[in-house]
């Protein structure tokens, strides 16, 4: 059986989610506020906790801060109010494992509790250091890239990396500035310490000091709790704060004297924290015409770009592109349950002939869609969306492909070469081992 400490301080609520989950053979404690639950948490060993983000003496995410540092961590899931989804989700960039907002489903409950339980039994198979390296990773850092481009971005993060510097990373939308900024902070020798990403653009103006600083219960209409702010949720990490640019005048200003001082005072509150982060930016806009122009300050912008890094986008990864794209088909197949095993020659070429504004974004919402839409091992043009397949670029690309007669030929030369190693053939036709695998199915090669 599985235990369950569910932390909710409405009394009748929690009463009935507990007999729901009784009845559902999970045992569950309950406690009404974090001060309770920390103490019931030393007392026993649970596998799960199931927490309101609002809570009378604090927040979920302090009570989930506590567990991530713990001896024993367990899978943390947050209850939340629909207005306070926002913040559910910097609680999942905290280390939270999912988060349920109200008021929810049963089935939804037992879905992510099942989903939460399962995640916990798998990662305790792993050892420990392996576990911290995987530990917050990101979608695409699994992506190294072969192009020029990705080499010297690659470079870049490796040279940065170990320094304390801070990073300004450009880059237009969907190019995955936030992977390279995970990258740095995992290479980093603040690895172990917490990354916090933040949407500056998502902030608005009137409660950006609260969200970058904290604030104290009280200190203005709505404060009903205190609150610890960005900077001393990254203490001792990396802070990333995204869309840089979107910031307002006035924030600017108090971002600058933050990063000068090291040092933060939550609204309401006449006490000064020390903070000792790295900070990392990034923004699709040109901050230096923003700053000609006046609407960004310059010592900010020299103060956030000691270095700076270019995400190249994914046209200009020519060579990446079936990497990435078999890569988003693992993890499409991943998330629908399904098995296709790669792309038709056609779809390969419209790939590759297509000049993805999207950038990474589009093609991983194209591959998964194309992957719930296909019936068979292999994606078809028909399940690809209009835009790409309505090119006159790509027709004649289509009858240029059809027309290569010898690549059958090419396959079963590279593979004598090698004496049939698909790694070292896939290599020497520059394609990647699971294309050349589909390619031999298409040809009947064993």
């Amino acid at each position: 059986m599985k235990y369950i400490l569910l932390v909710e301080d409405d009394v009748a609520f929690s009463e009935m989610l507990k007999q729901f989950l009784k009845r559902h053979q999970y045992a569950v404690d309950v406690c009404y506020n974090i001060q309770k639950a920390t103490i019931q948490l030393k007392k026993e060993n649970y596998d799960l906790l199931f927490t309101d983000l609002r809570l009378p003496d604090g927040d979920g995410i302090s009570l989930l801060k506590q567990i991530k540092h713990s001896k024993n961590p367990i899978p943390v899931v947050l209850m939340t109010g629909y207005a306070e989804v926002s913040t559910a989700v910097q609680a999942m960039k905290q280390g939270a494992f999912d988060y349920i907002s109200k008021p929810f489903n049963p089935d939804e409950v037992l879905e992510v509790i099942g989903n939460a339980l399962e995640e916990k039994a798998t990662s305790s198979l792993i050892p420990q250091e392996e576990n911290k390296k995987e530990a917050g990773k990101s979608t695409l850092d699994i992506v190294k890239g072969i192009s020029t481009a990705s080499r010297m971005l690659n470079e870049y993060i490796d040279l940065v990396a170990p320094t304390n510097m801070s990073v300004l990373i450009n880059g237009e939308s969907g190019t995955g500035k936030e992977v390279v900024a995970k990258a740095i902070h995992l290479e980093s020798l603040r690895r172990d310490k917490p990354f916090i990403a933040v949407d500056c653009g998502a902030i608005p103006k009137e409660i950006a000091s609260s969200e970058f600083f904290g604030h104290k219960k009280g200190a203005f209409t709505g404060a009903e709790n205190d609150r610890i702010g960005h900077f001393e949720s990254a203490n001792g990490g990396t802070l990333f704060l995204d869309e840089v640019g979107n910031l307002t005048y006035e924030n600017q200003v108090q971002l600058l004297r933050a990063l000068q001082e090291r040092k933060v005072k939550p609204v309401g509150s006449s006490d000064e924290i020390n903070v000792d982060i790295r900070l990392i930016t990034a923004t699709n806009d040109d901050l230096i015409r923003a700053v000609e122009k006046g609407d960004f300050r310059e010592d900010l912008y020299h103060r956030l770009n000691e270095f700076s890094i270019k995400v190249p986008n994914l046209k200009d990864r020519h060579d990446d592109l079936i990497l990435y794209a078999d890569f988003f088909l693992d993890k499409a197949n991943k998330q629908l349950n399904k098995s296709i095993l790669g792309f038709s020659k056609e779809v390969l070429t419209i790939f590759q002939n297509y000049q993805w504004p999207g950038n990474l974004r589009e093609l991983s919402n194209v591959i998964k869609r194309a992957t719930l839409l296909t019936q068979s091992e292999i994606i078809n043009v028909n399940v690809l969306p209009t835009e790409l397949t309505q090119t006159n670029d790509n027709k004649v690309s289509l009858n240029k492909f059809s027309t290569k007669e010898n690549e059958k030929e090419l396959i079963i030369n590279a593979l004598k070469e090698v004496d049939n190693n698909k790694t070292q053939a896939a290599k020497l036709l520059n394609i990647t081992r699971k294309t050349l695998y589909n390619k031999m199915k298409e040809y009947k090669l064993n």
